[in-house]
């Protein structure tokens, strides 16, 4: 099994394959609310096709490194966006598409308050809290047709943290 090692989540090193969620990554920043409140702007897109957006939560038991990758999945009919609501990291397993099916994957240690957001199409790992069960809220696609796809490994990959 091939190692992988999980590097900190930053917007420049993640964004091809998705946007990292959180106040740096704004478009454009107001204030609003009579100056009350801080807009940060289009941290991220959020595209449905034919569908609509939907917020959910989901709640994620807790992994401990070292942990076997064997698959990903991709969504192409939306994008998916996980915030946490819990303050603690997580890991983020994504990859590059190599003619329909993951690449190698690509490791990202997620710290409390950040989130990410992944266009319409882009491979990655189900969600891999660490530490204690965690809630996140997803922003994601409901509409007709299947919206998901998945990749098994044949031989997978271990992730460690850094």
């Amino acid at each position: 099994m091939k190692r992988i090692t999980a590097r900190p989540l930053d917007a420049d090193s993640f964004r091809p394959f998705g946007e990292v969620i959180e106040s740096d990554n704004a478009r454009s920043i107001r204030l609003i609310n009579g100056g009350t409140t801080t807009r940060f702007h289009e941290v991220a897109p959020v595209e449905v096709g034919k569908g609509r957006a939907i917020l959910s939560i989901f709640r994620g038991k807790p992994f401990a490194p070292p942990l076997a990758i064997r698959m990903m999945e991709r969504h192409p009919l939306g994008s998916q966006a996980f915030v946490p609501l819990s303050p603690r990291p997580y890991l983020v397993v994504v990859a590059e598409d190599a003619g329909g099916r993951p690449g190698e994957p690509v490791a990202f240690l997620a710290e409390a308050g950040q989130g990410v957001s992944y266009p319409p199409g882009a491979w990655h790992h189900p969600l891999i809290a660490l530490e204690a069960v965690s809630d996140f809220l997803v922003v994601d696609r409901e509409g007709e047709g299947p919206n998901i796809e998945e990749y098994e490994f044949r031989d997978g990959f271990e992730l460690v943290l850094a």
